[in-house]
């Protein structure tokens, strides 16, 4: 009987302690949400991603993303056609958009206990072969062994070489967008 108890007993003290460890090295997100929307007077166009993915080092604070400009949805077909063709994002040519930085104040951020962290992360975004640095606000939250990044930026289109057909500005589509991100971690 004593062999029978401690067969069960051990097993669930290990799956316990391995539920409610810190959250700590390397975490991915395989299906991270990016999002973008543009509005005009003449339309509002959203677009979602869920097929991103993200690795965040909470030693270091490093943190990147890979996002298959592909992958984008629309509501209407044609604004797919346009936003994948040769003289948009020409995501054949470039079918990645990538993101490598840092959290620069990872002394804010307790990774060992569960609430919400504002994080400033820093680095480089890479669209149509175009590299900017970027800068911008994250909100970290943790729960159990669950960590969440969310934050929402602008991005100025012309900044990466995405414009308009013959300079001419769009009635259709904003000069500026805000892009949302959405990534829930686990790890490796």
């Amino acid at each position: 009987m004593k062999k029978l108890i401690y067969l069960i007993f051990v097993p669930a003290v290990f799956f316990v302690l391995a539920a409610f460890r810190p959250i700590a090295g390397k975490l991915v997100s395989k299906n991270a949400h990016i999002s973008f929307f543009s509005h005009t007077t003449l339309e509002d166009i959203t677009a979602n991603n869920y097929k991103a993915m993200s690795t965040l080092e909470t030693t270091t604070g490093n943190v990147a993303f890979v996002v298959p400009m592909q992958s984008f949805e629309f509501e209407k077909a044609l604004m797919q056609e346009h936003f994948n063709s040769k003289k948009f994002l020409d995501t054949k040519a470039f079918p990645k958009a990538k993101f490598t930085g840092k959290i620069t104040n990872l002394n804010a951020v307790d990774f060992t206990k569960d609430g919400s962290y504002e994080a400033t992360v820093q680095g480089e975004l890479t669209i149509k072969d175009t590299t900017k640095p970027i800068q911008g606000t994250a909100t970290i939250t943790i729960k159990g062994n669950a960590l969440t990044g969310q934050t929402k930026l602008k991005l100025v289109l012309a900044d990466y070489g995405i414009t308009f057909k013959k300079g001419k500005p769009s009635t259709n589509l904003a000069k500026e967008i805000e892009v949302t991100v959405l990534a829930e971690y686990h790890p490796e």
